[in-house]
């Protein structure tokens, strides 16, 4: 795990451009008071949510209220009750979101794409489901329906993240693609739910290659060797989603929350992207 103090050091150098950034930009609003003094500073409530992504703990309930105040007192000495931080989480969603964005991988040209669900409840359960009614959807990957959101990963070859989204479950994979790779050059490997002619002349027109493998009622098309064996190395992004998910926890159906949903996703992502910092 990376030392605490890193990761503060990290997030705290950022929430200092951000908040520059953004002074005096806000809306001027009589009627609302902006910047309200509060006892955990911007840094200390992000830092909070990315630690929780390192740790053993399943639920954030039971790593606020049994690790963190009692064991890391001393590290956040102005610590809110637990009710208390769950009412600030939502204000760390957008410098999250900015400093995920500023954290890209290195450009190598060889890039992964792939979608996973992200499941908010059981399937028996979907009917009485409320808490994200309106904004989960009903979604089919190839290991059966689900109801939920999906997240859409690229990646280039040494596991850094490139770009992302969190759309709802029933989002076609290939409706995000051109938007996720602007700015990109080079090959996109995927698996054969990217198959789209027109898609593939979008993307090649950006200066990407869309490489798939072809389905079983597709007429046979050379591929050279080296585009076949970096193809055969797509797995690379699944073993990553599968991290992200037993690891970094950003899948559970315990949220109440829309907005905690996505800070914990986020964090999720935070947390991995700092692992392979330098």
């Amino acid at each position: 795990m990376i030392p605490l103090e890193e990761i503060f050091c990290f997030i705290d150098d950022f929430c200092k451009c951000f908040q520059q950034h953004n002074q005096g930009r806000l809306l001027a609003n009589p009627k609302r008071k902006r910047n309200k003094p509060c006892r955990l500073t911007l840094a200390e409530i992000m830092t909070v949510l990315v630690l929780f992504q390192f740790s053993h703990y399943r639920t954030f309930k039971d790593f606020y209220l049994s690790c963190l105040i009692p064991h890391y007192k001393q590290a956040f000495p102005n610590l809110v009750s637990y009710n208390r931080f769950v009412e600030l989480i939502p204000y760390a969603i957008m410098p999250l979101l900015v400093l995920l964005m500023n954290v890209t991988g290195q450009k190598t040209g060889r890039y992964f794409i792939d979608a996973t669900k992200l499941f908010v409840c059981d399937n028996r359960r979907i009917y009485k489901h409320k808490v994200f009614q309106d904004i989960a959807q009903r979604g089919k990957t190839s290991t059966g329906w689900f109801f939920g959101m999906k997240l859409h990963l690229v990646i280039n070859d040494k596991g850094e993240i490139m770009s992302f989204r969190i759309t709802p479950g029933n989002k076609d994979d290939r409706a995000v693609v051109e938007k996720m790779v602007q700015g990109l050059e080079g090959w996109l490997f995927a698996d054969k739910g990217y198959i789209g002619k027109k898609l593939a002349k979008t993307l090649l027109n950006q200066g990407i290659e869309l490489i798939t493998k072809l389905k079983k009622n597709m007429k046979p098309q050379f591929l050279d060797p080296i585009r076949k064996c970096w193809l055969d190395k797509r797995g690379i992004i699944e073993t990553i989603i599968d991290q992200l998910k037993s690891i970094f926890h950003i899948q559970h159906t315990r949220h109440r929350s829309p907005m905690n949903f996505l800070a914990n996703v986020l964090a999720g992502l935070m947390a991995y992207a700092l692992c392979l910092m330098p």
